[in-house]
């Protein structure tokens, strides 16, 4: 049985799918914590470095495009290797070009270089989940899992806590980033040493099949409302806790980047590794809903240890305790949270679903930034961290009244339909869909017009606040119709 359940590691896809997978996770900390990490040794403000938060909002809206990757192929190496060359490759020139900038003088041609590397990274993360789906079998897909994101994992490291080591100790900040360039050729060498799947899964020939389809499957679903909102809060006391942590360190506490980038990259990425492999342990013998309910309540008791640095003396002890108790548990939430985004894929449509529900994780991560920003240079920073677990409070309350639903999804690997309310559920859809487009067109002016402020004003400020009001009674809405629904279910 040993032998078995280690099988997979043995196989020519094991090392495939580790550098890959190395070559997925390479990009992410380049635009977020060792750039924050660039930012602020330069002496940026806390506003700016909180704002530079918005650079990965491709993470969030990849859905948007993935099905056009599911639908189309490149005239070379086949469906998913030529798309997986073809943003590897310009990952390499966008690192290397933003290394040859300067924070304090380059500002926003590197927030532009910065958006273009998060967009070709979330295009590189759409097709790898798609191949990891097409090439491993039912019973491969948990070990290879494991390799691929040990692969991931370790490239973060590289990228984040290697990356601010050898920055501040020895070859400076562009340099570094011209090094991340290079090792980006190790996903190249992967691409054309991988195998192009074969599926038995005809490609989607209309847009219909390839984009309609998997939402109509979605919200045709009972709870759909609620799941999602659920995706969306079940890690957010886990993002504000960590959407400011390497600035809290430097200019909070008073590290120097080389101590934050030994201790809160390495030692945390290192416990984030070690809760994933503990997570995985103990759900063998817990049910989904029961896991997520433990691990969402112990992420939410670890920031008590950011708030204990935030309140004590400098200490380099006490950091390595709160990093490694804080990434452990939030090792073991995550463990548990991609099982839930699993379980809620239909597998006819896991490539566009997957990327959908994983966008929607990184709401969180992307978004509150700006929001922490200002909180810290209002209220100080043992406030902002005793908010972060209030802040986790509101997913696990979903969580409670989604019980019904994720213990019927995960016992019968199927989903209960949804048979109440459908023309208000319609209407919510509309609202939502409206907003979406209001705050879309708002994203593009803020760009737009980043180099004058004041340019088009009320215009953005009307189309954020009726946007984001049609999105919030759109969302309202439907989560209180699923509320309803169970109420009327559990009245039956």
């Amino acid at each position: 049985m040993t032998h078995h359940y280690f099988k997979v590691f043995t196989q020519r896809n094991t090392a495939v799918l580790l550098l890959l997978g190395f070559a997925s996770g390479l990009p992410l900390a380049l635009t977020s914590g060792t750039l924050q990490a660039w930012m602020t040794v330069a002496g940026l403000d806390l506003t700016t470095i909180g704002f530079f938060s918005l650079v990965g909002q491709a993470y969030v809206f990849k859905f948007l495009w993935s099905p056009l990757m599911d639908r189309y192929s490149l005239p070379f190496l086949g469906r998913r290797r030529g798309w997986m060359l073809l943003t590897q490759v310009s990952l390499i020139i966008l690192i290397f070009a933003i290394g040859c900038l300067n924070p304090q003088h380059d500002l926003w041609l590197m927030a532009a270089l910065a958006v273009m590397i998060a967009f070709f990274s979330a295009s590189q993360d759409i097709v790898f989940d798609a191949y990891k789906t097409d090439v491993l079998s039912a019973e491969q897909r948990g070990n290879g899992a494991a390799i691929s994101v040990l692969g991931y994992r370790l490239a973060m490291l590289v990228s984040g806590g290697l990356a601010l080591w050898i920055a501040h100790y020895y070859i400076g900040w562009r340099s570094t980033y011209w090094l991340m360039s290079l090792l980006m050729f190790i996903g190249v060498f992967a691409t054309l040493w991988a195998k192009e799947p074969e599926s038995e899964i005809a490609t989607p020939r209309t847009i219909e099949q390839a984009i309609v389809e998997p939402l109509k499957d979605f919200f045709g679903r009972n709870n759909a409302w609620l799941i999602l909102l659920l995706i969306v809060l079940y890690k957010m006391g886990d993002a504000f806790a960590g959407s400011l942590s390497t600035t809290f360190l430097i200019r909070g506490v008073g590290f120097n980047a080389g101590e934050v980038g030994l201790v809160n990259k390495t030692l945390g990425l290192f416990a984030t590794i070690i809760g994933v492999l503990i997570g995985g342990i103990l759900m063998q013998r817990l049910t989904l809903f029961r896991a997520l309910m433990l691990f969402g309540i112990l992420q939410a008791v670890s920031n008590f240890g950011y708030w204990i640095l935030a309140v004590t003396d400098k200490n380099i002890m006490t950091m390595g305790s709160a990093i490694f108790f804080e990434n452990l548990c939030g090792g073991m939430g995550t463990a548990a949270f991609v099982a839930l985004l699993m379980t809620l894929c239909n597998r006819s449509f896991s490539a566009t679903q997957f990327a959908l529900l994983s966008a929607l994780s990184a709401v969180g991560r992307v978004y509150v930034g700006p929001v922490a920003g200002w909180f810290v240079e209002h209220y100080d920073w043992p406030l902002f961290y005793l908010f972060t677990i209030v802040m986790a409070l509101p997913g696990l309350f979903l969580l409670a009244i989604c019980r019904q639903t994720l213990e019927y999804t995960q016992k019968n690997d199927s989903f209960l339909p949804r048979l109440h309310f459908s023309q208000q559920y319609h209407s919510a859809i509309r609202l939502v869909i409206a907003g979406a487009v209001l705050l879309g067109t708002w994203l593009i002016l803020l760009f737009w017009s980043a180099a004058d402020f004041s340019a088009f004003y009320y215009l953005k400020e009307v189309l954020l606040s009726l946007g984001g009001l049609l999105c919030l009674i759109g969302i309202i809405m439907g989560c209180l119709l699923d509320y309803l629904a169970i109420r009327q279910k559990t009245a039956n």
